[in-house]
């Protein structure tokens, strides 16, 4: 058996900042967001470190409150110790149930100062950034978890025009929704009136339906993993994404995007 020694060699370091690290909290059930984050951001410029957080079907809001508690120590396995660009929790209708503000305090708790990006907050910026108060909102949940978007929405002076679910109970079936579907529905509850869509859900696959129906209906299209994408880039400092998600990839940030 030969000896073992350690090398004279100098061992030469990146730099820490030169690889962008980015957390992401997705549910146990998520089959959409890992994949969706990993076809989007340039790899050899962003690390998407993920993290599960439990969660039971079916997608109510009794359910989804029940993650609430959870975040803090779902956020404290993304990298112990080391600094991350944000932290996404990838769930809409949680964070439009439990609250932006609560889900930030909850990752904050166990990672303090780290930017939290949700999908809400980030479709909510999304439509500033766009220019538009008017949306029509197409959802792939039950009809009890979807009405809560009226009053958030509403909250922040945004108007919806139309809405319309699938009426689906398990993020997994969601997952597994068609393109073609999700283009058919959407491009119906547009309207004249309407001046953006939104298609809710990190689950639903809307990603790669964006700019299909941007095409057909001549309008902005907003998808909960789209502009979390948006957002997260920004935090990154990462100026382009692999590939084309719409028009909001044109805009330029709010001001007030961190507050």
């Amino acid at each position: 058996m030969p000896s073992v020694f350690s090398s004279e060699q100098k061992v030469e370091f990146d730099s820490p900042e030169s690889l962008k690290r980015l957390g992401l909290i997705a549910l146990a059930t998520d089959l959409t967001s890992e994949r969706d984050f990993a076809r989007m951001f340039p790899l050899d410029q962003v690390g998407i470190f993920a993290t599960r957080v439990a969660y039971q079907n079916p997608t109510t809001p009794e359910n989804l409150r029940k993650m609430g508690p959870r975040l803090s120590a779902a956020a404290e396995l993304i990298l112990p110790g080391e600094s991350l660009n944000a932290i996404c929790y990838s769930c809409t209708a949680a964070s439009f149930v439990i609250g932006d503000r609560e889900v930030e305090e909850s990752i904050h708790a166990a990672r303090p100062g780290i930017p939290v990006v949700t999908p809400t907050k980030s479709a909510r910026l999304a439509f500033s950034a766009l220019g538009v108060q008017r949306i029509a909102v197409l959802t792939p949940y039950l009809p009890e978890t979807s009405e809560p978007l009226f009053e958030f929405f509403s909250r922040y002076g945004f108007e919806i025009t139309r809405m319309e679910c699938f009426g689906l109970e398990d993020d997994r079936e969601m997952a597994r929704v068609s393109i073609s579907s999700i283009v058919d529905a959407a491009c119906r509850i547009d309207s004249p009136e309407t001046e953006a869509l939104f298609v809710s859900c990190t689950a639903l696959p809307a990603v790669w339906a964006v700019e299909e129906i941007e095409q057909r209906i001549g309008k902005p299209v907003v998808s909960s993993n789209q502009a979390s994408a948006w957002v997260m880039m920004h935090h990154a400092g990462i100026s382009s994404l692999d590939g084309n998600y719409g028009k909001l990839f044109e805009m330029g940030i709010p001001e007030n995007w961190r507050d």
